[in-house]
């Protein structure tokens, strides 16, 4: 059973009625975020029961020591944490004495909560009764600002509603943070120093190992019946990693009190060492210059901005409009494309599982949302990310005996080492650097920009090209090249030989690399020339990566007419699905891991992977037996997993079957599907989610250079739209049960291919 608690609704996440059961997941579903630095929705008063304190800054982390039974040559070092940061959200209550506490109280009354996704901030009231008798009403409202991204802000209401009261505000800094999922219990921020001037505050603490060095501060104002009052601050507590102010105010009854609280981190990613503090200070400055109302007026306006292009609008289905919207703005929140050093995190800053901020899940399913929501160079930047760490991934395909300038991109990284460590996924989930050059071949496909090949692209392609050359094995018994020892997407088969995809992705990579290095050869001769000398790449070379490409092996079954996931796919017991006890869901958590990988459940898409990836190779019928044989098998306990099959059902025209699978991604975290939640949000596959609507259903690709729709629309919407800025042509597409419209921002003729057709696009009418 999922969860449902969460209140339909178009534009916001809601939930009514306080349930300690539901805190934790609660605290991922209303996470909020600016790209620079987010947290979960933790209660910025006391709290005892039980919750996941977290607040995350982007590109800062821990490299906590690898923890396992015996070591294996190749394995990482350490296993990058999302850091867990200083608190500054925290607000201690007292009322006439008693410390306000949801889990000790006497009765909640009227606790709501809403996640309004339309403007990007994040509210919380309620009614309680207190062990004293007294009885109040708090509301709460926060958000991280878009325009300073350094900088959050929280007004905490309170109103006694049966007596006078004497109110306490205890606003704070806390720098004594540990990590849920650290491997030795240990700590990761050392305290340099605790300073405060009159309403502000700072913590500056450093991470061990790492030396990222942040200012945390805190600004407070006291505000009675809305207006900016005289309380003065009565009290400074400084501990060696924390520091709390304290504000009396003698309330009547019905006198709304309000504390008004800028925070955030200053970090030394972007500014000196000696000067935190000093750019605290203007931080704060600039917030009470702007003032807490017009912030927030700022707020709605830039998130307005945003989904001016990134809107998908739903007609008719209140929660498949929920869920996209949760996804695109959660999307947002993670990750903007400021920053080239930055990329977008599984958890984003929702939680700590996986470590690492980047996965080959920016590539495969990340950069076609940004691509298209975003300008291009959001995109290219992402493709830099990688570019950047290419003498790592060398070293990293070094370690592991690959020579000759052979690079292995990491599995999870945070600065380009590979940094995961469980050793099935480091070693042998080698698919992860298909994607990459994936990436570069669909950037320039949707672009037109190809650029970013001769000055960057085409050694990251080499790189890659060189290790499926030497990871591939010739096996005299089939006379063909093989692959031993991968695990594919499917992480429910470890160790097992010639993965169809795999092996079909490495023989694309070689492939395609060898078009570039002739492309660049005639059209970039200087880039050519330099990048030749780099890498000392001979023809010699490049006939043996042919020799691979051109005689590479792929397990198939004349029987069912269909590539093998692997070689030994048909030696399981093929019991599917549908013939599995429910109460046997999830495997992940109900089975031994030796059980899973002796069974034919496949976590996520792994043959229909390389279907999506390269459609244009097999036909639709072929698709069709794939999909009939490999869906049933799949129990889809990957967040990546019900997107391609989404997308893939749409190809066929199975309309429900895209449906039900469209509804399982976009509602994921909101429903819980895989019981998971409360360590936080799915946030890479959210951008799988997007695509399930505009390459599932709206059926958008890149054909010959031109944008081509084959829309299809689920019963059960009246119709929907979405925007792509394709080459930097704005293209709106609208359907509904009965058409389809196409419109253009611009003067210019615009040629699109409908279902087949060219048609010329009409001009969208602008405000």
């Amino acid at each position: 059973m999922n969860q449902d608690y969460i209140v339909p609704n178009e534009w916001s996440i809601i939930e009514e009625g306080f349930d300690a059961g539901r805190v934790k997941s609660s605290e991922s579903l209303f996470s909020i975020g600016n790209g620079a630095m987010g947290q979960r929705a933790n209660f910025e008063e006391f709290y005892s029961g039980k919750t996941f304190q977290g607040s995350y800054i982007a590109g800062v982390y821990y490299p906590d020591k690898t923890k396992v039974g015996w070591w294996k040559n190749g394995y990482p070092e350490y296993f990058a944490k999302v850091l867990n940061a200083p608190n500054w959200i925290g607000i201690n209550v007292e009322i006439n004495g008693e410390k306000l506490d949801l889990a000790s109280c006497k009765d909640i009354k009227n606790f709501r909560r809403e996640l309004n996704m339309k403007e990007g901030w994040y509210n919380r009231s309620f009614e309680i009764t207190l062990k004293n008798g007294v009885d109040v009403a708090v509301n709460v409202n926060r958000f991280l600002s878009l325009e300073i991204d350094e900088l959050g802000a929280i007004q905490y209401e309170v109103t006694p509603l049966n007596q006078d009261a004497k109110l306490v505000f205890k606003p704070y800094v806390d720098a004594g943070i540990e990590n849920e999922d650290t491997n030795w219990e240990e700590r990761f921020w050392e305290t340099l120093e605790v300073k405060n001037q009159d309403n502000q505050a700072y913590v500056v603490a450093r991470t061990l190992k790492t030396k990222f060095t942040v200012s945390t501060y805190m600004h407070n104002s006291v505000l009675v019946n809305d207006a900016v009052s005289d309380v003065k601050l009565v009290e400074v507590e400084k501990e060696a990693s924390k520091i709390s102010f304290s504000y009396e105010i003698a309330a009547s009854k019905g006198q709304k009190v309000t504390l008004q609280k800028f925070g955030g981190y200053v970090s030394s990613m972007n500014h000196p060492v000696e000067e935190l503090i000093l750019a605290s200070k203007k931080v704060i400055e600039k917030a009470n210059g702007i003032g807490y109302n017009q912030l927030l007026e700022n707020q709605k306006q830039a998130w307005a901005k945003i989904w001016e292009m990134s809107d998908i609008t739903i007609n008719g289905d209140v929660k498949a409009q929920q869920g996209i919207r949760f996804n695109i703005f959660q999307l947002n929140q993670t990750y903007l494309g400021k920053d080239s050093r930055l990329n977008i995190g599984p958890k984003g800053f929702t939680g700590e599982k996986y470590g690492g901020s980047t996965y080959w899940d920016t590539e495969a399913y990340c950069i076609p949302f940004y691509m298209a929501t975003k300008d291009q160079q959001v995109a290219r930047n992402l493709l830099a990310y990688r570019y950047n760490q290419l003498d790592k991934a060398i070293e990293n395909a070094e370690k592991l005996g690959f020579k000759n300038g052979a690079a292995l991109y990491p599995m999870v990284t945070m600065n380009g080492e590979e940094c995961h460590n469980e050793w099935e996924i480091t070693f042998e989930e080698i698919h992860r650097n298909g994607a990459i050059a994936f990436a570069i071949y669909n950037y320039y496909r949707f672009t037109g920009d190809y650029s970013y090949i001769p000055e960057k692209g085409l050694e990251v392609l080499i790189g890659i090209a060189r290790f499926w050359h030497q990871r591939a094995t010739f096996s005299t018994y089939r006379n063909q090249y093989v692959i031993l020892g991968v695990t594919g997407p499917n992480e429910y088969e470890n160790n097992v030989n010639n993965n169809w995809y795999t092996n079909y992705i490495a023989k694309w990579c070689i492939q395609y690399t060898l078009e570039q290095i002739q492309k660049v050869n005639s059209d970039y001769q200087s880039d050519f020339t330099r990048i030749m000398n780099k890498v000392k790449l001979s023809q010699t070379e490049m006939d043996s990566w042919k020799e691979v490409a051109d005689n590479m092996y792929f397990p198939y079954s004349e029987e069912y007419g269909v590539y093998l996931q692997q070689d030994g796919f048909l030696d399981k017991e093929l019991v599917t699905v549908a013939e599995l006890d429910k109460a046997q869901r999830p495997i992940n958590q109900k089975w031994s891991w030796d059980r899973i990988l002796r069974s034919p459940y496949i976590k996520q898409a792994d043959t229909l992977q390389g279907f999506y990836f390269f459609e244009d190779h097999f036909t639709k019928e072929e698709l069709e037996k794939h999909f009939n044989f490999y869906e049933p098998f799949t129990v889809h306990e990957s967040s990546l997993s019900p997107c391609v099959h989404s997308i893939q059902a749409a190809v066929l025209g199975r309309m429900e079957q895209a449906y039900t699978f469209y509804l399982r991604t976009s509602r994921l975290d909101l429903d819980d599907y895989n019981k998971e939640v409360h360590e936080g949000l799915h946030i890479t596959s959210m951008a799988g989610t997007w695509m399930s609507i505009v390459e599932g259903f709206g059926g958008m690709r890149v054909k010959d250079g031109k944008l081509s729709f084959e829309p299809k629309i689920p019963s059960q919407w009246k119709g929907f739209s979405f925007k792509v800025n394709f080459r930097n042509t704005i293209v709106k597409v609208e359907v509904n049960q009965n058409e389809v419209s196409i419109k253009v921002d611009g003067e210019n003729d615009f040629t699109v291919l409908v279902n087949g057709k060219e048609t010329i696009a009409k001009t969208l009418q602008t405000n």
